[in-house]
């Protein structure tokens, strides 16, 4: 059996999987934010729970997190949790856990999880997307991760989003790694929220809220969809152009929008540099608990 964490920026979920990969237990709750101690303090507790409520002990443990660990010093570089950034995270657990903690990328969780088990299962190639808190990918090859040798492969969220024209102009943002107008700016709930409200002159609070009245019929908030799909389709049209996967997974909160998977492979024929795409989107098999069962596959 193994434990799996994912840590995300609204939520922090714990499982535990036994060989089989199947969830015996699992809980969550919002993450701690704002404090690196408090975090660390958040992990360690849910951990002990777990332990104390499923009677196991000293059992592996695999965490995913919003950004990834710096290969020369150890500390965590690129979270969209920005509280976690520069400090020692993999160390401060493994020494209040026994070293028992190794720590992945949430987005690379996902894509394996899926890639081994859910709906891209059986594809060589695999490009597993987060859209929730932020935006960020993980590729699978033949049932591989493939980190990169910076540790950043997938991360398409820190690009620029591509095929923008002057023809609608929309307000510039600047994303929290320093950049302007990264493709999370876009596509992660808070950053389309916030475009949303600022180009139509709403005041709809998250992406749920916009997704809602979608359905409903409002022709705003359906103009605000139309936007999303065509930034989500040129963002994987980018991708695609790049790796040419065979399936792309979209998990995080803004997956459950039923409607993205009739809509951008309808769009993205309009960028990718081929007569014909065959790359499937999907939906996560797994649901929300990929990125648990991701991370506990780090083991």
């Amino acid at each position: 059996m193994r434990i799996g964490v994912d840590l995300g920026g609204t939520k922090i979920e714990i499982a535990l999987i036994n060989a089989q990969h199947e969830i015996l237990y699992r809980y969550r709750e919002p993450t701690i934010r704002g404090n690196y101690a408090d975090t660390c303090q958040q992990i360690v507790k849910l951990i002990h729970q777990l332990e104390l409520v499923q009677g196991v002990a000293d059992l592996p443990i695999g965490i995913g997190i919003p950004g990834t660990i710096a290969k020369q010093s150890g500390l965590v570089k690129n979270a969209n949790s920005t509280w976690l950034n520069g400090q020692p995270l993999l160390v401060d657990l493994n020494r209040a856990l026994d070293g028992r903690v190794r720590i992945a990328n949430d987005a690379n969780c996902f894509a394996l999880s899926e890639a081994l088990f859910g709906h891209a299962q059986g594809a060589q190639s695999v490009f597993g997307v987060i859209i929730g808190t932020g935006c960020g990918g993980g590729l699978v090859f033949d049932g591989q991760l493939i980190a990169g040798v910076n540790g950043i492969a997938g991360e398409w969220g820190h690009n620029p989003l591509a095929w923008q024209t002057p023809e609608k102009p929309e307000q510039s943002h600047v994303c929290y790694c320093g950049q302007q107008d990264c493709t999370e700016t876009y596509l992660s709930g808070p950053g389309w929220v916030k475009r949303t409200n600022q180009q139509y002159q709403t005041c709809w609070p998250d992406a749920q809220s916009v997704y809602q009245a979608y359905q409903q019929g409002d022709s705003l908030a359906q103009s605000a969809f139309a936007d999303y799909s065509q930034h989500l389709a040129q963002g994987l049209a980018n991708v695609i152009n790049v790796f040419d996967p065979e399936v792309i997974v979209l998990g995080g909160g803004l997956s459950q929008m039923s409607a993205l998977y009739e809509s951008v492979p309808r769009l993205w024929c309009n960028w990718v540099f081929s007569d014909c795409v065959d790359t499937r989107l999907v939906a996560p098999k797994l649901g929300d608990s990929s990125g648990v069962l991701g991370a506990a596959c780090l083991w």
